[in-house]
């Protein structure tokens, strides 16, 4: 369902954005919906997590200063030797 809204630009950016827009052969109302719809497309709300892995949530206490990439680093590297 299409409903009207009222934002408040500049000026200036309101042109520019038509004008590329125009170029786009799109519209700025269009542009401006699919760039919102980027916005929360992976937004974490939009996540489905299975209850199994929810109640996975909390089981694992690592210290403040582990770095998991270091630690998949190493890993690799003593794998691959």
């Amino acid at each position: 369902m299409q409903t009207k809204l009222t934002l408040t630009v500049e000026q200036l950016l309101i042109e520019k954005g038509k004008e590329y827009a125009r170029q786009q052969g799109r519209s700025l109302s269009d542009l401006v919906e699919n760039y919102i719809r980027l916005l929360v497309k992976d937004h974490p709300s939009n996540v489905v997590i299975s209850p199994e892995i929810e109640k996975m949530h909390g089981v694992v206490s690592l210290p403040e200063d582990f770095d998991y990439k270091e630690v998949i680093s190493s890993e690799l590297h003593a794998k691959h030797k």
